[in-house]
């Protein structure tokens, strides 16, 4: 498949770096090459055929499930492959995943859902054959629900038909039916009044017990933008009760994020004032929020004057004021939120320099959960402890998204000072997959080492810095008031021609 997108050749008969900076060192150079050397044994065959990339390449430790392809941890690696031509992996992924999706409805409660999509997949080797074996949470460490794995599987799916202006992958009937089944999940069969998605604890890339369940920012974000994504690839004939039930959620979710999730000193001055317990349509304080469960004070310390940033939850008397990263940089990027508030969380994350990034880009969310509310939220789990992991630990993978907010936003600087800040120590120590501490100064205590989307990560980042046309992979323009699909456009008939 060629791909449309400005590639180049590399003597590793692969992917290479190809828009370094001229002002990089030569120890640099070999940094990056390395990287691209280990991304090339991380990835994965099946059946000859190249369906993904290993979670971590680390044979110092026992593989545990860091041998198998996450979707999510897939995301970055898929994004570069996509840059750098090698179309073939991302499309044998998603012909692979794809098939993995149940699509019989099953009454059996200890089965996936129809539509659902694995959190992860592994090639099971048996009698001389080989098939692949999905994960859908029932191996999983407290048997989490991977709903981000759905989400992210057609943000792919669309970087992948603009990379390749490949649209008779997307326009093939199972894929249809794919995107369908998944969109019939987040909008059809739920028990909430709200615009947003609700879900349990653990869902997304924090897959441990951290208080999030109930609407968590980071797959309301993937929500918008898979809800945007599958807009422009569903086909109408055959979907218009679905292409209708997306019009109608995308403006309401958008209006309720930006509007409910938003926090900065203005809007800190009016939840202070909220009265409680207010019933009917004129109510002011919609979700009950009470006063007195918001750190108002610290956050009057922290939040700079021109800067703010989307909660981490809203919900029935609950606002999770974290900052969580991967749902306020992706907001920007899929233009959920406006360009004030994408301006204002840049600023935020500028001014809030030494908190969010550190030693070593970037937060996972901050603050970190403390003393008994660790104990309570987390239910005292060892591997989240306070500026750990999930908990406030340091994720190098959240690299890209950083550079693809700033490219976005015009703040390049700050990309580019958080790769400087992180070239510097990944390599030597050994593409860890988080780091530990208030700066993000310690290699985490049970990071796996060559992690895949670390490794990804800091690629990307470079990429993106150096391209920024490659935005669009990921990126959306403006919600216009009126939907129009590039596949609404043509009948069954007139789509065959892509078909073949």
């Amino acid at each position: 498949m060629k791909t449309h997108l400005p590639q180049i050749h590399n003597p590793y008969g692969a992917i290479l770096a190809m828009h370094l900076n001229e002002l990089e060192t030569t120890e640099n150079l070999k940094e990056v090459e390395e990287a691209w050397r280990t991304l090339e044994k991380s990835i994965l065959y099946y059946q000859g055929r190249p369906v993904g990339t290993v979670a971590a390449y680390d044979a110092s430790v026992e593989a545990l499930n860091y041998d198998q392809c996450f979707v999510r941890d897939f995301v970055s690696s898929a994004l570069i492959f996509l840059i750098k031509g090698r179309t073939d992996i991302v499309r044998n992924f998603l012909e692979e995943t794809l098939k993995l999706q149940p699509k019989e409805r099953a009454l059996d409660a200890y089965k996936p859902g129809r539509g659902l999509i694995p959190a992860s997949f592994k090639v099971v080797s048996e009698n001389g054959q080989e098939y692949l074996e999905a994960d859908f949470g029932e191996h999983a460490i407290a048997r989490v629900t991977p709903v981000d794995s759905c989400l992210w599987w057609i943000i792919l799916l669309r970087a992948y038909v603009i990379a390749t202006e490949d649209f008779s992958l997307a326009y093939q009937p199972e894929f249809q039916n794919g995107i369908r089944l998944i969109m019939e999940i987040c909008l059809a069969n739920r028990f909430d009044m709200y615009p947003t998605l609700l879900v349990p604890d653990g869902a997304c890339m924090i897959d441990r017990r951290m208080g999030i369940y109930g609407h968590p920012l980071e797959l309301q974000v993937l929500f918008y933008t898979a809800l945007r994504a599958s807009r422009e690839l569903l086909v109408c004939q055959g979907n218009s009760d679905i292409v209708a039930a997306i019009d109608n959620r995308l403006p309401l979710l958008c209006a309720h994020i930006r509007q409910h999730y938003w926090i900065d000193i203005n809007r800190l001055n009016a939840i202070y004032r909220f009265k409680s317990e207010e019933y009917g349509k004129g109510a002011v304080n919609l979700f009950n929020i009470y006063v007195d469960s918001v750190p108002y004070y610290e956050l009057d310390k922290w939040l700079p004057k021109k800067g703010g940033y989307l909660a981490g939850n809203v919900g029935p008397s609950q606002l999770d004021t974290r900052f969580f990263s991967l749902g306020n940089l992706m907001a920007i990027i899929s233009d959920l939120a406006t360009e004030e508030q994408s301006q204002g969380i840049m600023t935020l994350i500028e001014d809030r320099w030494d908190d969010l990034v550190g030693d070593m880009p970037m937060k996972i969310c901050f603050p970190a959960l403390e003393h008994e509310e660790y104990r309570i939220v987390t239910g005292c789990d060892p591997k989240n402890i306070p500026w750990s992991y999930h908990n406030a630990g340091s994720w190098p993978v959240l690299m890209w998204m950083l550079a693809a907010a700033a490219v976005k936003t015009n703040k390049i600087s700050l990309a580019q000072k958080a790769i400087e800040t992180a070239q510097g120590r990944l390599s030597t120590d050994e593409w860890p997959e988080y780091y530990d501490g208030k700066k993000g100064r310690l290699i985490g205590k049970q990071a796996r080492k060559y992690q895949t989307w670390t490794i990804t990560g800091f690629l990307l980042a470079k990429e993106l810095m150096a391209n920024p046309t490659y935005l669009p992979l990921i990126s959306f323009g403006k919600l216009p008031a009126e939907q129009v699909s590039r596949a609404c456009e043509f009948e069954i008939a007139s789509v065959d021609p892509y078909m073949t």
